[in-house]
């Protein structure tokens, strides 16, 4: 099996060494070859637009799709970022390659009020990732293809708010927290 892992950097890394890294686990213990699209700081528009070159072009037998939170930083609408991941899904569907959505964690706002100051909007963030998370599992099930719901690992759904523990900044997971990715990666 090749999985291509398209997304931004909770899917390239951010601070982390690469053999610790969610994708570079999922490879190692699943004996899958992934090869590795995320682009620190992209986009779900930038994913759509290089989508042809960095997953068709790779001939994969499934893709990984995960994105959305760096739009909603940029104020990107909800509508846009759906729009923008239902197209990926069905150019996948085209060109026969097996999509899978990943759902972003939420953002952890203690750690990333410390580490992103510039970031004004968190709060407002982590509104729109729960709306996203809830039409991600809704669109998944509706156009059947597998999610793997990352947002529900890091969320304590009783405290209401994320798990610091898994995190580096607030906005990136820590070791702890892409084990805890590679955990429920299984294609």
């Amino acid at each position: 099996m090749k999985l291509v892992c398209l997304g931004d950097s909770l899917t390239s890394g951010f601070k982390i060494q690469q053999e610790n890294l969610w994708t570079e686990v999922v490879s190692r213990n699943r004996g899958i070859q992934v090869v590795n699209k995320g682009i620190k700081g992209d986009t779900t528009a930038g994913m759509f637009s290089r989508f042809y070159r960095d997953v068709i072009e790779e001939r994969p037998s499934c893709v990984f799709i995960m994105g959305g939170t760096n739009d909603m930083i940029w104020g990107v609408p909800l509508s846009n970022i759906e729009s923008n991941i239902a197209a990926m899904v069905q150019h996948a569907y085209h060109y026969s390659i097996r999509p899978v959505v990943g759902i972003p964690i939420p953002v952890e706002e203690g750690l990333a009020k410390k580490y992103w100051p510039f970031i004004e909007n968190i709060t407002e963030v982590n509104i729109l990732l729960k709306q996203y998370r809830q039409w991600l599992l809704s669109f998944t099930d509706n156009f059947q293809c597998r999610v793997f719901d990352f947002y529900h690992l890091f969320y304590d759904w009783e405290q209401g708010q994320a798990i610091r523990e898994y995190y580096s900044d607030g906005l990136h997971p820590n070791i702890e927290g892409n084990k805890k990715m590679a955990e429920i990666v299984d294609l």
